[in-house]
Order: structure tokens, then sequence, then C-alpha cells
């Protein structure tokens, strides 16, 4: 029997958003930015649109991110961005309101939780759940979560990194640390401006990150051209800048992770231990995409490391086959599967 209730699985992140729709797949990826009037409160945009206003807004416009490390930053916003975004994919005129999941870091508390709910319920969602993300990440990864054994996913989101090790659809134990993707931007920008006098913008810094940006040395190092504005001189210019000192630039936060993962597999239990060294380490989320992290993980745990499949969309999937189960696991009580 075919559902009338729209199913929409939500990838609530700090640097995008990605919603599932149960039976249609991944119906929407937007930059999670809203673009607000200061002189009317109104959105006048959200998503890809927002995202390219980003420092080219006149004065009575600001471009935003209303998450911040994986929870809400400004509620008011989230609730928006959420009404516009499900608006979107199921259409204003529904008698059916929309069940959503949502995802949230591990770490969360129960307040920045309940703030979710409440946003999605807002937002025009009929029932609302939540799910943690390592959980979704492990199952948009096609770890064999329900068995008995050890599964550790590593997702690396904007705003936040979830370890977790994962056994009989539970969460054994997770460690969420605000480290992600934005910190890297962040590093970024301040090595540009400490040791080439240069200012540039989060956009920039993310191109910087995508295209040289490694964790582990490279066999052919690369160079690109960065333009910013002159702090002296406070005009345009361009400087060349290489994937070795970005490496460099990169060392605190990719550190930071990498002694959070150990850290986590010390309190592992050693059965779990013996299952995780056979199956490997699993990366996912867009941190995962770092030239390199595979590499220097596996070197520093002494474990195969493995980068997802669509590691950016993984979470999103999750949500997804976590709804085709949803009167099960709803049942199933097993922490970090689910809550409302």
């Amino acid at each position: 029997m075919i559902s009338l209730t729209p199913e929409l699985g939500i990838d609530l992140g700090t640097a995008n958003i990605i919603v599932f729709q149960r039976g249609r797949g991944i119906v929407l990826r937007e930059p999670s930015v809203v673009a607000v009037s200061l002189t009317t409160k109104k959105i006048l945009a959200v998503g890809e649109e927002a995202r390219l206003m980003i420092g080219r807004t006149p004065g009575n416009i600001v471009a935003i991110r209303p998450m911040s490390d994986g929870v809400i930053a400004d509620y008011t916003t989230t609730r928006k961005m959420l009404e516009h975004l499900i608006w979107k994919v199921v259409g204003r005129k529904r008698i059916f309101k929309p069940r959503v999941l949502v995802c949230v870091p591990s770490g969360v508390t129960d307040v920045e939780k309940r703030a979710v709910l409440q946003a999605a319920r807002e937002a025009g969602a009929g029932e609302a759940f939540t799910i943690e993300e390592p959980m979704a990440a492990a199952i948009g990864a096609g770890l064999p979560i329900a068995n008995p054994g050890g599964n550790m996913v590593v997702d690396i989101g904007g705003g936040t990194t979830d370890i977790a090790v994962i056994s009989l659809e539970g969460i054994v134990i997770s460690r969420s640390l605000r480290v992600g993707g934005g910190k890297m931007d962040d590093v970024i920008i301040r090595h540009i401006r400490a040791a080439h006098n240069l200012m540039i913008g989060d956009r920039t810094a993310e191109e910087i990150k995508v295209r040289i940006g490694s964790a582990y040395p490279m066999d052919d190092e690369l160079t690109m051209e960065v333009r910013g504005r002159d702090l002296v001189a406070g005009l345009p210019r361009t400087v060349s800048v290489t994937s070795e000192e970005i490496r460099g630039a990169l060392n605190e936060p990719v550190t930071q992770i990498v002694e959070k993962v150990r850290a986590v597999l010390e309190e592992t239990p050693p059965e779990l231990s013996a299952d995780i060294i056979e199956r490997g380490v699993w990366l996912t989320g867009g941190g995962a995409l770092l030239h390199g992290f595979d590499d220097l993980l596996s070197a520093a745990t002494g474990i195969p490391v493995y980068v997802a499949d669509d590691p950016l969309s993984c979470v999103a999937f999750g949500t997804g086959r976590a709804l085709d189960e949803l009167p099960a696991i709803r049942k199933s009580g097993h922490r970090g599967i689910l809550s409302q």
C-alpha cells in the first residue's frame, strides 16, 4: 500500500542540507545558507542562491549560516529555512503533513535535540524524529550494523566529526568533536593572512581545501593561484600557494580528529576491537574527501581505513533506509537509533 504521507530524511548539516524522500531518493541538496533582509526581516534566498551572496551583499542584506557545530545557532532562521525546503520538496498545500527524520550529531544535548524536533514540526512536519549521524552514516555506507560485531564509522561533517562503534543496531561508544570542514576553512584563512598578508573569504578557503588540501604527502604536490585583498595596500592581489603549506595549516584540525579516533579505539571493548581490525574504519562526510586522510588515519592507528562510496550523501541515504524500517525502529528502543 502506498503511503499518502510524504516521508523525508533530512541531513541537517552545518555546511549543507540534503533531503531524501522515501520512494524518490535524494531530491534536494543545498548549502545551509539563508539570505535575510535586515530591514524587513524576510528571507530573500535559501541554499545555493544565498551562498552566492556571501560576501557580496549590500548593507541591508546579510547571508548567514543558521547552523553552527552541527546544532541550531539561529532558531528562527533555521525554522524558516526548513519550512522553505520542505515546501520545495512536497509543496505548500497538502492534506497529509510529511513525516520527517532529522540527523543530529551524537554529542547533542537533549535541549539541542528538542530544538531540532520543534523546528521541524513548526516548519510543517506532522511527525518528527531524530537519528544520530554516525548511525545514519553507518546505515548509508552499507555496514552490517545488525550483526553482532564491531563497526566503526568516522563522519566528518562541516561543523562536527562524529566517531562511533556500532554493534547489533546500537551505538556501543560514540564521541563528537566540534571540528570539521568549517574549522579547516578557518585555519586556511588564518594561514593565508599570516603567511601572505592576504585576506580571503570562506568560499576561497573551501576552494583551496578541495583543490590542493591534503592530510598526507602527495605523489605530485600541487600549486594554486589565490586571489584576495592585500592587508597593507588594501588592493586585490594574487599569490601562489602550495599543497605542502596548506597541509601544514590543516595539521591542527586533522590531528584533533586523529587523536579522538585513537581515544575511541582505546575505549572500545576487546572483542569489538578485533572486529574493527578485520572490517576497518569507514570514513563518511565531506571531510572524508580530504586527500590522504584515509592514509594518515591508517598510519596512525594501524587499521585499514576506507572511504565510503559517495561519502557526502551517506547520512542522507542512511536516513532513507531508516525510513524504510521506521515501524521496527520505533519499537526497538536502541540508543542512538531514533528519538521523538
